[in-house]
């Protein structure tokens, strides 16, 4: 994504984790700490629920990236650990969850389409990121993973399991989900994880190519248009438990105790 300003309007939050750039109808939005590889904390998923709460109704498309070499590394394990030491019970962790359900649920039921754009490696939370957007495109070089299983998790972050399984299949997610292997761009679109795979330099102009026809539609029949794919997407999904995801990763994480080990606690390693 080309550099981003942060927000004009002085009234916007302050932002840590994000930097965000209006252009008309078109609202950009990078997860900007690339030096963890932007790896999803309480704070960021506070800024985008912010963002996003105060969306102008006048935005048509919303772009998501992330800043640096890739779009996100997933969860930051340095701050789960944080949050069971303060609270072994896993309190924390039920509150982060919560957020990123919500985080999730605010981009797929936007009344903007919103416009995944994937580099590098998205893994566990980040993929979950990208899934909850109604567009996906990815470079050719990128990479997916779903490694919560190998850590002794659910794979239950922000709805991620149900949206797999609805735009992917069962078969494919379980085989997925259970060997915890990485898969690239081509198989990303193969699956539709994504919906395009261009060169990362064409990244920017492929976004501009959905963004241009969307934003030139009837506000009232986008509106409607998303609200009808997220209603008949609902209604294949008689069985998701995805309010339960806090619960289960705090359940997890708290009776595991973290056992990946302490050298996984120090480096702060995401998934």
């Amino acid at each position: 994504m080309t550099a981003l300003s942060a927000p004009a309007d002085p009234t916007a939050p302050s932002l840590r984790t994000l930097r965000t750039d209006r252009q008309g109808p078109v609202l950009s939005i990078e997860l900007n700490t690339p030096e963890q590889g932007n790896a999803v904390t309480d704070t960021m998923l506070d800024e985008l629920l912010a963002v996003l709460d105060a969306q102008d109704p006048d935005v048509r498309v919303v772009v998501l990236g992330g800043a640096g070499e890739d779009f996100c590394l997933g969860g930051d394990r340095t701050e789960f650990a944080e949050q069971l030491a303060e609270d072994p019970t896993g309190g924390g962790i039920r509150v982060s969850g919560a957020k990123a359900r919500r985080v999730c649920e605010a981009l797929s039921a936007n009344p903007a389409v919103t416009i995944a754009r994937v580099q590098g490696k998205a893994i566990g939370a980040g993929l979950a990121l990208a899934l909850a957007c109604d567009l996906r495109v990815g470079a050719e070089t990128a990479t997916f993973r779903l490694p919560e299983l190998a850590l002794g998790l659910p794979t239950a972050w922000g709805g991620l399991l149900p949206r797999l399984l609805n735009e992917v299949g069962a078969a494919r997610v379980r085989e997925l989900v259970l060997t915890c292997r990485a898969f690239g761009a081509a198989e990303a679109r193969e699956l539709s994880v994504l919906q395009n795979v261009v060169p990362e330099q064409e990244l920017d102009a492929a976004v501009r190519a959905w963004a241009a026809p969307v934003v030139r539609r009837s506000a009232t029949a986008l509106r409607v248009t998303k609200h009808l794919f997220n209603a008949y997407a609902n209604a294949t999904r008689l069985a998701d438990i995805t309010s339960l995801d806090a619960e289960l990763m705090a359940s997890a994480l708290a009776a595991h105790e973290y056992t990946t080990g302490k050298a996984a606690r120090r480096t702060g390693t995401p998934f």
